[in-house]
């Protein structure tokens, strides 16, 4: 799950080597916090969080597919403009 979001986030940006994907294992399901650049927030949200929401849907079917589930977070405190 972790190299399909990284594949696809650094598809989206443009500082590619900004993105950093982070797995986090807890009771039950594994957290996936998303840092990039302040200025590719935007196209990782998207407009109305189009974006996230589909982000979400790609990486909770890849979870369901091994039996798992997935929370997807965005960091928003890291990057610089």
């Amino acid at each position: 799950m972790k190299e399909l979001l990284e594949y696809i986030l650094k598809c989206l940006v443009d500082k590619k080597e900004a993105v950093i994907v982070e797995e986090i294992p807890a009771d039950g399901f594994t957290s996936l916090l998303i840092s990039a650049d302040q200025d590719d927030l935007g196209k990782i949200i998207g407009k109305g969080g189009k974006i996230i929401k589909a982000l979400r849907t790609v990486v909770n079917a890849s979870a369901a597919k091994k039996g798992s589930k997935c929370l997807l977070k965005i960091n928003e405190g890291v990057g610089s403009s």
